[in-house]
């Protein structure tokens, strides 16, 4: 209270009117005010901004859990932009009850410098008090933001199925009994197309280790002992065991799941070796007219590889 009258003593009367008189933005279906405690040309650089950086959030945490937005008569969130013009990052944040009701005040000392990733978990923890009535930790927080924001989440679903391959798992020893289930969640987001219309290196290699044609069952081999061959050996090998054929026409039908959705780039490489399968079912070309085909659709494939990251 000292510091508060300190402050107000060594504004002028015309400085204290002005604040006072300062307008107060107001947002996400009145949930949301944002006050300008700070002088004119402070509140004209840094009020709209930061409401619509608040509502954007907002908005984002609505969406992610599929709400229609509520509406508030009275503000859930309050968000006071201060005076401070040097480098002080600090997001400060109070929570104060009145019966049922749960408002959360943040302060943004110095609106310029302010931590905005500290201001994204309070206004997410602000949201949760105010729309679902549950408190929740900065951490938690923190993981609902990262869920909301398609690309946060594209980027740790890729992250996560990164683990599981380097590790067999995506937990750690005392989590095997979960194993089962990890496995199918993986195998999920191997096939899950993350990002529409954007290949990713780990879809070219998934797709690339799909370029192989296996026998019907386990046990069973090719004429010449193999359990597995690559395109270009069942190019040969399809003159001597007719299984390859059959089971080539099978692989046409099967490579577009993995190729389409990700890019014009991969859906066409994809194409071009579902064409060159297709070719090889029939066997009327020669082997030589086949490489060349599957010579067409390796080029491609290596194209979109060197593309991505």
């Amino acid at each position: 209270m000292l510091l508060a009258a300190i402050v107000v003593l060594a504004l002028t009367r015309a400085e204290i009117v002005q604040r006072m008189r300062a307008p107060v933005v107001t947002q996400s279906d009145g949930m949301v005010k944002v006050y300008a405690d700070c002088p004119e040309d402070m509140r004209r650089e840094y009020q709209g901004p930061v409401a619509g950086f608040v509502a954007d959030t907002v908005d984002t945490l609505y969406r992610s859990l599929a709400m229609k937005p509520l509406r508030f008569e009275s503000p859930g969130l309050i968000v006071h932009v201060g005076d401070v013009r040097t480098n002080v990052s600090d997001v400060v944040s109070r929570v104060s009850t009145n019966g049922a009701r749960v408002v959360t005040r943040i302060y943004l000392k110095s609106p310029g410098y302010a931590d905005i990733g500290r201001l994204r978990v309070e206004v997410a923890r602000a949201f949760y008090r105010s729309v679902k009535g549950q408190e929740i930790s900065p951490a938690a927080a923190s993981k609902a933001l990262r869920r909301a924001d398609p690309r946060l989440r594209i980027s740790d679903e890729r992250a996560r199925l990164e683990s599981w391959l380097a590790t067999g798992g995506f937990g750690d020893e005392d989590e095997k009994a979960d194993v089962q289930k990890r496995d199918e969640e993986a195998l999920a987001l191997m096939r899950k197309i993350l990002e529409p219309g954007v290949p990713s290196r780990r879809d070219v290699i998934t797709f690339a280790s799909r370029l192989f044609i296996y026998p019907r069952t386990f046990d069973e081999k090719f004429v010449g002992g193999s359990d597995c061959v690559s395109f270009r050996d069942a190019v040969k090998l399809a003159r001597k065991d007719p299984r390859v054929r059959f089971l080539a026409f099978f692989k046409a039908n099967e490579l577009p799941v993995w190729g389409g959705g990700r890019g014009d780039g991969l859906r066409d490489a994809a194409d071009a070796y579902v064409e060159f399968l297709r070719e090889l079912a029939k066997f009327e070309k020669g082997e030589d007219e086949l490489l060349r085909m599957l010579d067409e659709a390796d080029e491609r494939l290596k194209a979109v590889f060197s593309s991505v990251k």
